[in-house]
């Protein structure tokens, strides 16, 4: 056998889907044409709760805008109909209502969905938006007045809603069971506010398409995505951002002393990578403050000779969630407006098992000096953020530094699947993410970086223990804020929720991407630094 032919074929991805386009109209629902769908909110009654867990009032539902025309228009009692399906207007209700026919002036109707919307909270409006993108899944064009509901919120709820509700990642030999409503027509806009609305527009595309990307960027297998396609990946998103892009390789880690990146690496037939991308906004100037932010880039994590169970492996392709995270939001910042210079940083790495791995008790030295003790291979993550942060503080003179990492099983027990944890030892800091994931639907909870615990990470042969004893979410913060010399430094453990358990409102089953629309809001900000340091 030649050598050549011992060289495994790299895998190729096959087309994915693409999320819907969106177009806004103040044209009247029921005066579109060529949409195949149109789709009414059902309000809850007055009185009712018309939560997402059902509403209990007797009345009959409300019917939103453009449902009285549309009625006549159609000669159908929707109200009606609602009432006698036991529709309540409860976030993710929907019923199909066929219409064969057509409509007078539009041919190509087929069916009118009633879509309930709770208390039309920008969260109820989203998971509405994500119901409907289930439901009309392998159609035409949709169109709906959902966004005409919150003047100020109702176009990015909608979008982002519609988009992520529309997800889906696959690698069959045929095509995909299912592709996403080909467009979106969202209705019933007021005329005078068309620059508004645009520029949301343009907004909303950028944050639903970064959760997009993160989340595809976290559900490629490994066997394709390894440290170095992950830094080509980098690249791409550079040239389409007008980004800089640096890539360290292995030998470059080793001379820059790099060494929690390639102790953690070093045992994969991959070598790690270390990604920088630079984003400068428009005018800036020498004073613009600058940003960190650090992700998480394992693209496999076996936990090294410290070796996973099978059950915790399966999943260990979305490890680098905070890497896919970070650099989906550098890609959307000039889309959101960010008025301060941010640069991305991922460490990139397989933690493999082999002959060559890092082993328990081995001594890390990270970029600046600092050693850490390997008293667990599986505690990977901490090693490659250790590495990254110290670079930022040392070469980059950030004002803020957030980290992202899909870090702990602390963090899922503390927290469950639905809530990120976030540490700070900035107050307003913390105040701006925890706001900020709120807003963009992906909350996080802060816990304490108790100093108490401090000791736990004493090493009797290094500066500390990579694997301590204590609570878990808490110990690896604890860990990392060693890193950052007392700048503000937020720490985003994101474990509790890389992967989502099944399909939910805007979230799909399997990893999750969490994390880029929280970014982004926040960074989209006018102010994203307001009083943090102070």
């Amino acid at each position: 056998m030649s050598r050549a032919s011992r060289v495994p074929t790299v895998p190729s991805l096959p087309p994915q889907v693409s999320p819907p386009q969106v177009a806004l109209t103040h044209v009247p629902l029921h005066a579109l044409v060529g949409v195949d769908v149109v789709a009414l909110p059902v309000l809850p009654a007055d009185g009712a709760d018309g939560g997402a867990d059902g509403a209990d009032g007797a009345d009959a539902p409300l019917l939103g805008p453009g449902a009285a025309e549309l009625a006549e228009l159609l000669d159908l009692d929707l109200v009606a109909i609602a009432e006698a399906a036991g529709l309540t207007g409860a976030v993710g209700e929907s019923l199909v209502v066929p219409v064969p026919l057509g409509a007078p002036e539009n041919a190509d109707l087929r069916a009118v969905v009633l879509l309930g919307v709770g208390g039309q909270s920008p969260t109820d409006l989203r998971r509405a938006a994500a119901t409907l993108a289930r439901v009309v899944r392998d159609r035409d064009a949709v169109a709906t007045t959902i966004a005409a509901l919150d003047a100020e919120h109702g176009i990015e709820a909608a979008v982002v809603g519609l988009m992520l509700g529309s997800f889906s990642f696959s690698w069959r030999s045929r095509p995909p069971e299912h592709v996403p409503v080909r467009s979106v027509v969202l209705a019933g806009l007021p005329e005078h506010a068309a620059d508004v609305d645009a520029a949301a527009l343009d907004r909303a595309l950028a944050l639903g398409g970064a959760a997009w990307r993160a989340r595809t960027l976290a559900t490629v297998p490994s066997n394709l995505k390894n440290p170095a396609w992950l830094a080509a990946r980098a690249e791409e998103i550079a040239e389409e951002a007008g980004l800089t892009c640096r890539v360290w390789d292995d030998e470059q880690l080793r001379a820059e002393g790099f060494g929690g990146i390639i102790g953690v690496g070093q045992g994969s037939a991959t070598p790690p990578r270390l990604i920088r991308l630079d984003y400068s906004p428009p005018g800036a100037t020498r004073k613009t403050p600058t940003v960190v932010l650090v992700g998480k880039g394992i693209t496999f994590d076996t936990g090294g000779i410290s070796i996973k169970p099978a059950q915790g492996m399966v999943a260990m392709k979305r490890d680098m969630t905070g890497g896919a995270v970070v650099l989906s939001a550098m890609a959307a910042l000039g889309a959101v407006g960010c008025p301060v210079r941010v640069v991305g940083l991922v460490p990139a790495a397989e933690n493999a098992v082999s002959g060559s791995a890092t082993r328990p008790g081995d001594v890390l030295r990270h970029y600046g000096g600092r050693t850490s003790e390997v008293t667990n291979t599986d505690a990977e993550g901490r090693l490659v953020l250790g590495d990254a942060l110290a670079y930022a503080v040392a070469e980059l003179d950030p004002a803020v530094v957030v980290d992202v990492a899909t870090l702990t099983g602390g963090a899922k027990v503390a927290l469950g699947q639905q809530v990120g944890a976030l540490f700070a030892n900035d107050d307003a800091l913390a105040g701006h993410l925890l706001d900020a994931g709120t807003s963009a639907g992906e909350p996080f909870w802060r816990l304490p970086l108790f100093a108490g615990y401090e000791e736990k990470l004493a090493s009797k042969v290094a500066d500390a223990d990579n694997g301590p004893s204590g609570p878990g979410a808490v110990m690896a913060a604890l860990f990392l804020q060693h890193f950052v010399g007392g700048l503000p430094w937020a720490h985003l453990d994101i474990a509790s929720v890389g992967d989502v358990p099944d399909d939910r409102y805007e979230w799909t089953e399997g990893p999750s991407g969490f994390g880029a629309r929280a970014l982004l809001t926040w960074l989209g900000d006018h102010d994203p630094l307001a009083g943090v340091g102070a």
